[in-house]
């Protein structure tokens, strides 16, 4: 049987890229130092394969038909946007086919056999490991695109994916990564709060004929609001949602609902529920946790563990600039 070596939680951001620190003190450095040392601690847990949990930011679902959950099973392909790698990326297929077999009898999961994924899963796949090279099981949750899946049944999902990673009879050492949030606010991408002739409305449900314009459109609009050190982040609910994580009882989290957790957390703050689903599927609390608020990101920047992040100097990731980054 197959097991679960831990959990990894962690912000993404498009200014991981964007707006790299320039110096070690400079906002988002704390960030990337401490996920340098998850990157070093991961290394030492030499996991066979990655679960890995995040959102999709219209780059490959669209209001056309939006899955609340996609399995990618046989081929995932990296955007490349912002930074993150662009091309095929190594898909841990038997595993995924497992736990697609496993949860097809309760969840209606969406099934891809050629998924793309955006910087909600790359970013934090690539940061967590230090590259692409471990395959991977890539489940996208839709966090951003109302009316998303609740927090109740984003946990169920989460602990019958713990159950199917450990019933997998294939003696892989797993690492479980959650891709998302913390706290940040984001313009609204409901097609129902726009007028018929808001620009942005079709494309968000017709954008899927053509993603590369889809992407080169909206990617102004996402740089302008990066560099702001006024931005909103909520740092005192981020340390909240971190600290209830270092328990097993999800339900204070659970309990907050979808108005809630966007009244305190924002709309980008949706995003928790990658960290819901993979907290409840490993199931044990965190031990190890940063914070770096980091308003020029326009995010609450975290990371955290279900292991020891020992305290080794290791130097920060190199993040260069996005049109430095060169694609497969």
């Amino acid at each position: 049987m197959s097991e679960i070596v831990g959990l990894v939680g962690m912000s993404h951001s498009p200014f991981v890229g964007l707006l790299p620190p320039q110096g070690p003190h400079e906002p988002g450095s704390d960030f990337l130092r401490n996920a340098a040392r998850v990157r070093a601690a991961v290394t030492t847990l030499a996991p066979d394969a990655i679960v890995v949990i995040g959102p999709d930011h219209f780059h490959a679902n669209f209001y056309d038909a939006m899955p609340p959950f996609v399995l990618g099973v046989e081929q995932a392909e990296g955007f490349g946007d912002f930074g993150t790698t662009s091309g095929p990326l190594p898909i841990a297929s038997d595993l995924a086919w497992h736990v697609h077999a496993a949860l097809a009898p309760d969840f209606d999961l969406a099934l891809s056999y050629s998924l793309t994924v955006d910087h909600g899963i790359v970013q934090s796949y690539e940061m967590a490991t230090g590259d692409t090279t471990i395959p991977i099981v890539p489940l996208v949750i839709n966090t951003a695109a109302p009316p998303l899946p609740g927090l109740a049944r984003c946990a169920v999902l989460g602990r019958a994916l713990g159950a199917a990673l450990r019933s997998a009879p294939l003696d892989l050492r797993v690492l479980v990564v959650a891709s998302g949030g913390l706290s940040h606010w984001l313009p609204s991408n409901d097609p129902r709060t726009m007028t018929a002739d808001d620009a942005r409305r079709a494309p968000l449900i017709h954008g899927r004929s053509d993603t590369r314009a889809f992407a080169a459109a909206r990617e102004p609009r996402v740089k302008a609001m990066g560099g702001n050190p006024d931005a909103r982040v909520n740092v005192a609910w981020d340390e909240w949602f971190l600290t209830q994580l270092k328990t097993s009882d999800l339900t204070p989290v659970v309990e907050l609902g979808h108005d809630r957790l966007e009244q305190e957390a924002g709309s980008g703050g949706h995003e928790i529920r990658s960290w819901l689903v993979g907290h409840a599927a490993v199931d044990a609390p965190l031990v190890w946790s940063s914070y770096d608020p980091v308003p020029e990101w326009i995010t609450g920047m975290a990371v955290a563990t279900t292991f020891d992040v020992p305290a080794v100097d290791v130097p920060a990731v190199d993040v260069p600039p996005v049109d430095q980054v060169p694609t497969r």
